[in-house]
């Protein structure tokens, strides 16, 4: 048995309980969890912003040691420490095709089959198909990437969702560039990567935004060179730090439709908004076609950082080593699986980065 969170229905408190979980099968991989982070996609598959079947054990974003393999597994081997990858790309869909794995449609099957049991025989749901809020979970071998040497396990679970986002928001969404102004909206776990990305990327100028002013020196801390604390103004206020003309590029990491709007407004002429924030359908957006013509910008969502995990997991791992990325300083909270709940309400009043369950 594994002691997990485990979500009995949409909107139902979380119930700290032992699960039973089955050995993993045909190319499925058992992991033993050293962290999970608690995402604010985590909070909406809870709320049902975000579709998942339930009872479920969520969790999406973490790393661990391979336990055990089933047949016809070759990518890990036991004793392998892996970062789980929330989107696993199937090699052969449309997108695939186009080398868009981060948007593949296969990407989420895992999280509509039940993989474990409670102790009565209730089947449970992985949630986002990796379920890493449990002391152990079994997922598809090509959802467990080999950590590279010389980064923590623990802070490693952080590489899964928060930094794949962020980083490839800044290079390969927004395409930020040495030299360029960058402001970034929401200094959640998210935020504070895409912030450390910018820095990374040799932004001259990066301006953090968010609702809470206790928020400033953690955006600092990660490079932000200003901060501004939202409000019916912020847009100009970033205009006024930026001669005027607005930032070559904003990353919003909320998923509201005002900032959204806002970050739109804050880019300056021929700039690039990119949304990386998970809205709900009621978030609705507008622009007026005179605008969209006259500023010429351009607006883009982005997908879990449009990354290819396997490509980019090294790349970041490099900059962790160098010191250039920080991995603890997204961190706030380091938690148990009981204090997820408190994490979820934190989340909610718009207090700390990322809070990290600790196995």
């Amino acid at each position: 048995m594994v002691r997990a969170a485990v979500l009995p229905a949409v909107n139902a408190p979380l119930t700290i309980t032992e699960i039973d979980l089955p050995e993993p099968g045909p190319g499925q991989v058992r992991i033993r969890l050293a962290a999970a982070g608690v995402c604010h996609s985590d909070l909406s598959l809870s709320n049902g912003t975000l579709r998942q079947p339930a009872p479920a054990v969520l969790g999406h974003e973490g790393a661990g040691t391979v336990t055990a393999v089933g047949p016809d597994v070759t990518s890990v081997a036991l004793g392998d420490r892996v970062v789980l990858n929330w989107a696993p790309s199937c090699g052969d869909c449309h997108f695939c095709g186009l080398a868009e794995p981060w948007l593949c449609v296969n990407s989420g099957l895992a999280a509509n089959a039940p993989y474990a049991t409670t102790a009565d025989g209730t089947e449970l749901y992985p949630g986002l198909g990796t379920a890493a809020f449990a002391e152990e979970t079994v997922v598809p071998a090509r959802a467990a990437l080999p950590l590279p040497d010389g980064v923590p396990l623990a802070d490693a679970a952080l590489l899964g969702c928060a930094v794949l986002t962020g980083w490839g928001a800044v290079h390969h969404s927004a395409r930020v560039r040495a030299g360029e102004s960058v402001a970034v909206f929401g200094v959640g776990g998210v935020g504070l990567a895409t912030i450390q990305a910018a820095r990374i990327a040799g932004a001259a100028a990066i301006v953090a935004v968010d609702v809470s002013p206790a928020k400033e020196e953690l955006a600092r801390a990660a490079g932000a060179t200003d901060f501004v604390t939202a409000g019916e103004d912020t847009a100009r206020q970033i205009r006024k730090l930026t001669g005027g003309v607005g930032t070559d590029a904003a990353v919003e990491c909320v998923g509201r439709a005002d900032t959204i709007r806002t970050a739109w407004s804050a880019t300056r002429r021929g700039g690039r908004t990119t949304v990386v924030g998970i809205g709900g359908q009621e978030q609705q957006v507008t622009f007026s076609a005179l605008e969209l013509f006259y500023f010429g910008r351009t607006l883009s969502g982005c997908v879990y950082g449009n990354s290819d995990p396997a490509r980019d997991l090294p790349v970041i791992a490099g900059h962790v080593r160098s010191g250039a990325l920080d991995l603890s300083q997204l961190v706030t909270d380091r938690i148990g699986l009981d204090g997820i709940p408190a994490a979820f309400d934190a989340m909610l009043a718009g207090k700390g980065g990322r809070s990290l369950v600790v196995f």
